[in-house]
Formats: structure tokens, sequence, C-alpha cells
């Protein structure tokens, strides 16, 4: 039995107990995929093999890097079908400067779309001499908007540690930035942090078009490099989320591990429980 004294007690505390939990921020739900390039080797021997263990440990997207592009049609809707039956989706492809020739763009297009790719992303620009160089890239992207819009995608730029170097005192990525706004930026927090370049800030200078992160660790001790597991390097994971979440236009997040002291698969399911953690899921 309740005294007054007790009953009085509860029920002021029920209100506020609930007022509290209504007031606590619920985590935003954004998809987390895998950059496949992590598990490169098994994808190579069993590419429906692979695509189905990262599904089930829990990955939301993937993106299939340039080798995709020898696909054929028929296989490319294969490949769909595996999706669906997952219940997975591919948001966005890595590409090379091959997909980006008059020819090379129609063929990128039509895989894109058979598998539901919206993102056809430039994920290295090969051999760049000089800032000319350079400027010949941002046009490139930016002829490849008509085409790719006609087709419901946009075009994309993955950056390395490379476009943060400067040349003639001016840096790669500020000729990358300066493409037309619809011209996607795909932040690669490993290669920006590996260039000498802040995460944050780039993301904060281009508000609405860093459509996706590749999330990759970097540590400055030359023994590890990417070999270190997400939050175990120097990254400033918090406050790189929130600027991606907050001013980023950002659509999904992908997990990119170039290698480390375990088996692929093992890396890709640390990686994922620890930036989970990091997101406060």
């Amino acid at each position: 039995m309740y005294t007054r004294r007790q009953f009085l007690s509860t029920a002021t505390a029920l209100p506020l107990a609930a007022a509290a939990a209504s007031a606590a921020p619920a985590v935003k739900h954004v998809p987390i995929g895998l950059e496949l390039y992590t598990v490169r080797k098994e994808l190579a021997k069993d590419l429906m093999g692979t695509v189905h263990d990262v599904a089930k440990l829990g990955y939301e997207c993937v993106e299939f890097y340039a080798p995709y592009f020898k696909w054929t049609p028929d296989y490319a809707r294969e490949v769909r079908t595996q999706l669906d039956g997952l219940g997975i989706n591919c948001y966005s492809t890595h590409n090379d400067m091959n997909s980006f020739t008059e020819e090379g763009l129609k063929h990128a297009i039509e895989l894109n779309h058979i598998i539901g790719s919206r993102f056809v992303v430039l994920a290295h620009p090969g051999d760049v001499k000089g800032i000319d160089g350079w400027k010949r890239v941002a046009d490139t992207l930016n002829h490849s908007i008509e085409p790719l819009k006609a087709a419901g995608m946009r075009p994309g730029y993955h950056n390395h540690d490379l476009e943060f170097h400067a040349i003639d005192g001016k840096l790669p990525i500020d000729i990358i930035g300066g493409t037309d706004h619809a011209v996607g930026i795909q932040v690669d927090t490993g290669g920006c942090l590996q260039g000498g370049g802040d995460p944050v800030a780039l993301i904060k200078k281009h508000p609405g078009r860093v459509f996706a992160l590749h999330c990759k660790e970097w540590s400055n001790d030359p023994a590890k490099g990417f070999r270190v597991m997400i939050g175990e390097g120097i990254a400033p994971w918090k406050k790189i989320i929130e600027a991606a979440e907050k001013n980023g236009g950002l659509e999904y997040y992908l997990v990119e591990q170039e290698g480390a002291d375990i088996p692929p698969m093992e890396t890709a399911a640390r990686c994922l429980a620890n930036f989970k953690k990091l997101r406060g899921e």
C-alpha cells in the first residue's frame, strides 16, 4: 500500500520522467554502407556471396568501385536482383576518367540506372599535371551534369590526399569545389587527413553538396597510416558527423578500410560497430 506521500511523489515523478524522455534527442537515421574496396579480394572471387555477407553484417547499402564498369547490362540486372533480395541499396559507384568520356558516360548511366545508383562518382582523376590539368578535371565534371541529370543522376567527386597539396599556391580541392553546385562532393575523411586537410572545414565550406562520407580513419604513425579502425586514429568523428548531418546535406555514410591486421570481413564488422557507437546508435 502506498502512503499519501509516496503516491504524490510517484505521481509527480512520472510526468517528469516522460518529459525528459521526450526531450532526449533521437539519433537521425542515416543509412550506413560499405565501400566494397574494403573487401576487394573477396569481391573479386565471389561478388554475389560477398554482397550477401556484407548485408548480413548490418550494412544498408554498398558502393561498387571502378571494375563494375566492365559489367554487361545483363550482369548488372543480376546484381540488382541480389541487392533487392537482400534489402540493401547501391546509391553510388566509383569510376575513373573512362566513365566520363562521351561513350563511357552512356555505359556508366546504363549500368547505374539498372542497379539503382544516383551518383556517378569520379574516384580518381588519374595523373593530373598542374593547375590547368585540374581545371580540365573540373570541366569534365561540369560537362557531365546535363547527361546525368537527364537520367536522374548527379556527378560526384571523391578526394584522396593529392587534392590537399598546393600547386603554385592553389589547392586542387578548391578547383574541384569551384565546379557547379550540382557536382556532389564525396569527402574521404582519411584521404583528407592524410593530405593535411580538415574534413570538418571541407564539409562546412560546401553546404548541401556532401551527399556521402567515406568514413576512413587515419593515423599519423607512419607504421599505421590507414591500418587503424574507425575511432582509433586522429579523425574528430563527433565534429565530422555533426557537420555532415547539419551542414553537408548528407544522404548516407560509407565505411571504408584499406587494410588491417584482421580479415577484411571482420574489419568491416568492427568498423560498423565502432561507427554506430560514435553516432550514438
